[in-house]
């Protein structure tokens, strides 16, 4: 602070100095700053605008997960509702349900209901974070979440390879939350 004030009042005998061949009316000006100077420009307020979307999305890449489990959750939670889908997931984790894996060999669940399946609880348990982390942005996003339905996709990611050249499992997921579709009712003639 200190500094600064000798720095003034060195350009002030400076400015003194340059001044004497100037009248008293100029050497008034340009020690006195202009009225317009003075006054100190306020910085406009930005607002922040949200936009609202009618979808909520969450992605999941590089998940150390099965791509054939996970894609077999995805379509035990695809065309529920949010609350819904967290349900079952957390009842696939709990080993109260099964989720099924008709399309593979797999061994049989006995009195559960279901031909074939088992209970991923990796993928369980990636899907069911990445649900709640959906829910929080629907809310944020303003949708009806008891309107609004899930797509779900699951996809082979590219897989590194382990020690003797075997490769680890990777997937990418997508979680998408959509309003519902209304039906067009058709009128038989």
């Amino acid at each position: 602070m200190e500094e600064y004030k000798k720095h003034e009042q060195t350009k002030e005998i400076e400015t003194s100095k340059n001044l004497g061949s100037l009248d008293e009316e100029t050497k008034q000006e340009i020690k006195q700053p202009a009225k317009a100077e003075e006054h100190k420009t306020e910085k406009p307020v930005v607002k922040h605008i949200h936009l609202k979307k009618d979808y909520a999305l969450v992605n999941g890449n590089d998940l150390h997960l099965s791509p054939k489990e996970s894609q077999d959750v995805c379509n035990m939670i695809r065309g529920r509702t949010i609350d819904t889908a967290i349900k079952m997931v957390e009842e696939v984790r709990a080993h109260k349900r099964v989720v099924k894996m008709n399309n593979r060999e797999v061994p049989h669940q006995h009195g559960k209901g279901v031909m074939a399946g088992r209970f991923p609880e990796n993928a369980c348990k990636e899907v069911a974070r990445l649900l709640k982390n959906l829910k929080a942005t629907a809310i944020y996003n303003e949708l009806e979440l008891e309107k609004a339905v899930i797509s779900c996709i699951a996809n082979v990611a590219s897989k590194p390879y382990k020690r003797g050249g075997a490769r680890f499992k990777r997937c990418h997921i997508m979680i998408r939350l959509d309003k519902k579709k209304e039906q067009k009712k058709t009128e038989n003639k």
